[in-house]
């Protein structure tokens, strides 16, 4: 896998259709376009919190989002983990340099209290916000792909940054000097439009626990995650004990190299609780660390407070594009400070 930090191993499958995320020096080329966060006061580092988050876990006064989206689970007991194993052959006929499953063994039956859950993962335009009314770091790509830039500078541009822009950072195409300065500034807002309906993803897990902090709630532990994909029955997939192909974005639907889908858009990647997009479209971080079940007889060497838990399948490509990523239980994991571009979060939040 290729990841910021990490390897294969760590990320336990999905990893192998991660794409990285390496920056060069064209980090500085948007900042005097960026509307997120003063030039004069620099965010934060993107794998450390804000300094508001470190005093004594204390936020500070700041605005809140419009309320979020959010789906109930009820008290109960559910099925967690799994039994199953690898009869297949699957890690030796795909090279994987782990076991697909032991790491969810023991299946068992747990219960917990009530709790809300995001009905869908963070946005980019969600993650945006926060951003802008805090002063963090904006995700890397967002600099590289020109998606810090606000509709006012893009709107302000002189005709030839537009095209500059368009060029180099959207990345578009074609007879661009054929067009007008508002064809293509309708262009680009059109792409800034789309791009604010996807998951945001290069966070790391510290990144994640910031913006759910800001909103007032907290990333969903493990538990929390799988009985909102599972419901109380421990179904494979959300939707049911069969893949079925083109429910998920298991990213093999999708053309070219683009593989994430717009929050939501996947109606039939919905659990028995309402939440979407829990098999496929990003994987997401969650709050435990990746630690043995109780009971397991497994070990892996990445157990321990070393490596933050990552859930659900992400959009891969081509043959790697396998059900068993995107199984309710399967666990991945990676260094908290990891950044991919096929891990998001969504958040969750005490029952009212």
């Amino acid at each position: 896998m290729d990841m910021e930090r990490g390897d294969l191993s760590a990320y336990g499958g999905p990893g192998l259709y991660c794409k990285a995320l390496y920056y060069t020096g064209l980090l500085v080329l948007l900042i005097s376009l960026s509307a997120c966060g003063p030039a004069s006061d620099p965010a934060p580092k993107l794998s450390s919190p804000p300094a508001w988050l470190a005093q004594s876990g204390e936020l500070p006064s700041l605005p809140k989002p419009a309320t979020a989206s959010m789906k109930l689970v009820p008290a109960g007991e559910f099925v967690m983990g799994s039994d199953r194993t690898d009869d297949e052959g699957l890690s030796g006929r795909y090279g994987f340099t782990v076991d697909l499953y032991l790491n969810e063994h023991p299946q068992r039956r747990q219960v917990l209290g009530a709790f809300r859950i995001d009905e869908f993962e963070v946005s980019n335009a969600d993650f945006k916000r926060f951003v802008q009314e805090t002063g963090y770091a904006e995700p890397e790509d967002w600099v590289q792909n020109a998606y810090n830039v606000s509709d006012s500078k893009l709107q302000t541009a002189h005709v030839g940054n537009l095209r500059w822009i368009a060029t180099d950072y959207f990345g578009l195409e074609g007879d661009l000097a054929g067009m007008t300065r508002e064809e293509l500034l309708a262009k680009l807002l059109d792409i800034q439009r789309e791009r604010d309906r996807l998951p945001v993803t290069g966070v790391s897990w510290n990144d994640a626990d910031a913006y759910c902090r800001w909103r007032g709630a907290r990333l969903p532990s493990e538990a929390q995650w799988e009985k909102a994909a599972r419901g109380a029955q421990g179904l494979e997939y959300p939707w049911g004990n069969e893949w079925e192909h083109g429910r998920a974005n298991s990213g093999d639907q999708m053309e070219g190299e683009e593989s994430l889908a717009p929050i939501g858009v996947y109606a039939g990647d919905v659990s028995p609780y309402g939440v979407h997009d829990l098999a496929g479209n990003v994987s997401e971080w969650v709050e435990d660390w990746y630690l043995p079940y109780s009971g397991s007889t497994y070990w892996d060497e990445a157990f321990g407070e070393q490596h933050k838990v990552i859930r659900g399948g992400g959009a891969g490509l081509g043959h790697y594009a396998l059900s068993v990523f995107f199984r309710a239980a399967r666990r991945g994991h990676a260094l908290p400070e990891t950044k991919s571009t096929d891990v998001g979060f969504r958040c969750a939040a005490a029952a009212e």
